[in-house]
């Protein structure tokens, strides 16, 4: 779909947005009777782009990066618009950070996947080479959320189109003139078919699995996530499911509290908490736990609406917060800071701390998925991993302190994909490091080479320049067997057997 003047009959969804609670634009939407359509354009694209090489697709993705870039600026204000993303946060963690995405894979993807030897015994197998080479899997699907709504996509679109894939692109309905506008950065500087966007709601993103993919990106909720991959499971297309998290800090007496507090203050309040990775529980040890507080509370209390937090980009994603907010409070809680909506237009909510939480309330055991950070007050370090690790998800989680290597000894404890030592949530936006979790997290990588190896199949190629018949060939004989027991007391051990594995084998091929 381009941007191009569409047929008035065309079907449309609203674009809304969430800094005003209102409905900016009608944007043409794909429905599902168009999926099949558009995996069979790009099936047919792909072998083209395959066959194209390595070079040859590094080239064409340096141009879309210069046009992605180019049009940055456009990106932001629409990411303002329809995610309501903050003009900084959209530029750092939107544009720059996906400028870094498509100079890596372009420079790196042929390396990550160039052809494995295979070592072979060759007095099993004499004359005989084996290697392993990566083929691109066909059409991969990328299913992407709204919260990130350029940087998801892209850490899954990039590598697929340089392992040499065809790709169609499922965005979040939440953001379809961004959307569209993706669509068009690609389809300006590749082949026809080679990169489809599909614009809508809805059911599109079961559609596009039924469509028969070769496999499947999704990011998103861990209910939608169960479908998806059952559907993948009873079609046996290979998928990869990043499902969410629920993020801990540790917080030891002896970190450098200053840092600390504007680290976790970041990870909990940026994109307003909308970060599968956000921290979303804070274990602080009990003798800094009045000082960390305070300092949090006055950190996020000079957080400035529209220019350092944006709004939840649903209504339904306030409610959450708000119900997860009403609960805890109620259920003896207290709300240091916010917990409120902010009396404005559009779906704005107040940057919320909260202490004196229990284990077992909603704040702390789901994904709240918004502005609100609980502080938990713990004995020690240990108490704080037990806690942490009792969680159903598992991405990512963080420990502070100013002691790197006790630091490093606690973050490999915790049950997560990720574990930062002095710092949190950001390593997404590196495309070298593998980003992915354990759990209701899901499985599956982003990033680095177990991404893009997800996105190939392995083929094992054997070449054999032997003249000779093999051994285990007709006829099973008595020569047979004294060559295999030879060759077994060799595997045992017993260097002698080769004055017997010689003559075995010459009186076998005989």
């Amino acid at each position: 779909m381009s941007s191009a003047v569409q047929p008035l009959n065309t079907p449309t969804i609203p674009s809304l947005n969430p800094r005003e609670g209102s409905v900016t634009a009608q944007v043409p939407a794909h429905v599902p009777a168009d999926v099949a359509r558009l995996v069979a354009k790009a099936r047919a694209a792909q072998s083209a782009w395959a066959a194209s090489g390595f070079a040859a697709r590094a080239q064409a993705l340096q141009r879309v990066r210069k046009r992605f870039l180019a049009r940055a600026e456009e990106l932001v204000r629409l990411l303002l618009e329809e995610n309501g993303k903050p003009e900084g946060e959209s530029w750092t963690a939107e544009i720059i950070a996906c400028g870094d995405l498509f100079t890596f894979w372009a420079g790196h993807a042929e390396k990550l996947l160039q052809t494995d030897p295979v070592s072979l015994n060759p007095v099993n197998y004499p004359s005989k080479k084996g290697l392993v080479e990566y083929l691109p899997r066909g059409v991969v699907a990328v299913i992407a959320p709204w919260n990130y709504p350029v940087a998801i996509p892209l850490r899954n679109v990039v590598p697929a189109l340089m392992a040499g894939n065809a790709v169609v692109l499922k965005p979040s309905g939440q953001c379809p003139r961004l959307s569209v506008a993706l669509g068009d950065v690609f389809r300006s500087e590749l082949p026809d078919g080679v990169v489809e966007v599909l614009v809508g709601r809805g059911p599109l993103g079961t559609e596009l699995v039924k469509a028969g993919p070769d496999f499947v990106s999704f990011t998103g909720s861990v209910p939608v996530g169960r479908e998806l991959a059952a559907l993948c499971g009873s079609r046996l297309i290979p998928c990869a499911m990043e499902l969410g998290g629920k993020d801990a800090a540790i917080v030891l007496a002896d970190c450098d509290l200053e840092r600390t507090a504007h680290g976790v203050v970041w990870g909990a309040f940026t994109n307003c908490g909308q970060n599968c990775a956000s921290v979303e529980r804070v274990y602080v040890e009990q003798s800094i736990a009045p000082a960390f507080l305070a300092k949090a509370k006055e950190l996020a209390s000079a957080l400035r609406a529209g220019d350092d937090y944006g709004p939840l980009t649903t209504e339904d994603q306030r409610e959450t917060v708000e119900r997860q907010v009403a609960a805890a409070v109620a259920g003896g809680a207290t709300a240091v800071l916010g917990g409120r909506r902010l009396r404005r237009p559009g779906f704005w909510y107040e940057p919320t701390i909260l202490a004196d939480v229990k284990d077992d309330m909603e704040v702390m055991t789901e994904e709240t998925f918004g502005p609100v950070m609980p502080v938990r007050v713990v004995r020690d370090a240990d108490e704080a991993v037990r806690l942490s690790n009792a969680s159903r998800f598992g991405l990512t989680a963080s420990v502070w302190t100013r002691d790197v290597e006790r630091g490093l000894a606690i973050a490999r404890r915790m049950e997560t994909g990720v574990a930062t030592v002095n710092n949190h949530s950001f390593t997404g936006a590196l495309p070298a490091a593998p980003w992915s979790g354990v759990k209701e997290t899901g499985f599956g990588a982003t990033n680095s080479h177990l991404a893009i190896r997800e996105m190939v199949r392995p083929r094992f190629v054997l070449v054999d320049r032997s003249r000779r018949r093999e051994m285990w060939w007709y006829p099973y004989n008595a020569r047979l067997k004294q060559a295999v027991v030879a060759l077994r007391d060799l595997a045992l051990g017993n260097v002698f057997a080769l004055r017997r594995l010689l003559p075995a084998f010459r009186k076998r091929f005989e």
